[in-house]
């Protein structure tokens, strides 16, 4: 379980971005970093899986980020009698025009909080699958497209394991990054205790952009300039993962895909027109920690995912950029 590190994040901000996690923080109070990540994953055209013990704020993450970006928010609770329809939509017969019509189900949203999926059977996780990766549910033979932008956060409970699925790895894929929130500080939790007092401040903000603001960043994200280096070193990294003596399966391209994205969505949100390694070094954990399996022999012998994925940052010789030439 990655948590997010307090320390590490940029102090450099894009003013508009700036304005959003302003706007959140009302709300989730001292974390700025886990907000960063949350953007990140959005303007890459990603998904979050967030992983954390109950209380600590997942659910009023999702409708604070919502709410900020005057996206339309919906919920599925996820529960193991949950079948695939009730998460995608049903088709149901029209005694007027003798037909039948689809009713889109809850993922027809725009900001998608998927609360504790590992709840649900594998048979109604697979049901995501399509979503998460193409933005369309299939249905009766025609395919309907999600609306858009299309965020999915998926929440899921690390303690309590009794009456639960574990993703399989076709679905962990799917999430570009993985990641908890962790407890408050003391100073954070008496602040929280202060603005809740008279009402809970999610019901004062309101949005400080639009959606189609928000793809039009996604836009500009996306063409952040990476320099040849700066990939090279992206993939030395991923396929570390693949070489490592403690790996049974390593990161895929598709990881490769999501480090890329996210590193030109975190230079965006810093306010920058590049990449640089800082980027890919801080992203990495998250993006690939999911992503890579452990061999039984290195699992038995206590070897963690982070700690590994620390020892393939280490052994890749950071390049050094002297001049950002385009």
């Amino acid at each position: 379980m990655q948590q997010v590190q307090r320390g590490v994040a940029l102090e450099e901000w894009n003013p508009e971005l700036k304005a959003v996690v302003d706007n959140m923080e009302q709300v989730i109070v001292g974390k700025r970093d886990v907000i960063r990540l949350l953007l990140v994953a959005l303007l890459a055209g990603g998904h979050c899986l967030i992983e954390d013990v109950p209380g600590v704020g997942k659910t009023m993450l999702v409708r604070a980020a919502a709410r900020s970006l005057g996206c339309e928010f919906r919920r599925i609770q996820f529960t193991p009698d949950l079948l695939p329809s009730d998460v995608t939509g049903v088709s149901i017969y029209n005694q007027k025009s003798q037909a039948f019509e689809f009713r889109p189900g809850p993922i027809f949203g725009q900001v998608v909080l998927a609360d504790e999926i590992n709840r649900t059977s594998p048979k109604t996780q697979s049901a995501l699958l399509e979503a998460l990766e193409e933005h369309s549910v299939s249905a009766d033979g025609v395919t309907y497209r999600l609306p858009s932008p299309f965020f999915v956060l998926a929440t899921e409970n690390p303690i309590e394991f009794e009456g639960t699925f574990p993703l399989p790895e076709a679905q962990l894929d799917r999430f570009l990054l993985k990641f908890s929130m962790g407890y408050p500080t003391l100073a954070d939790e008496v602040d929280i205790l202060t603005r809740q007092q008279e009402g809970h401040p999610i019901a004062k903000i309101a949005a400080v952009t639009t959606p189609e603001r928000v793809l039009e960043w996604r836009r500009e994200a996306a063409e952040i300039y990476v320099d040849s280096q700066v990939r090279q070193y992206l993939v030395q990294i991923v396929q570390a993962t693949r070489e490592h003596k403690s790996v049974y399966l390593g990161a895929s391209p598709r990881a490769s895909i999501a480090l890329f994205k996210a590193a030109q969505a975190l230079a965006f949100i810093s306010g920058r027109p590049y990449v640089v390694p800082d980027d890919i070094q801080l992203l990495a954990p998250y993006v690939l920690e999911h992503r890579v399996l452990l061999s039984a022999e290195a699992r038995l012998s206590g070897v963690r995912v982070d700690a590994l994925i620390q020892d393939c940052l280490a052994a890749i010789p950071v390049p050094v950029l002297h001049e950002v030439r385009r």
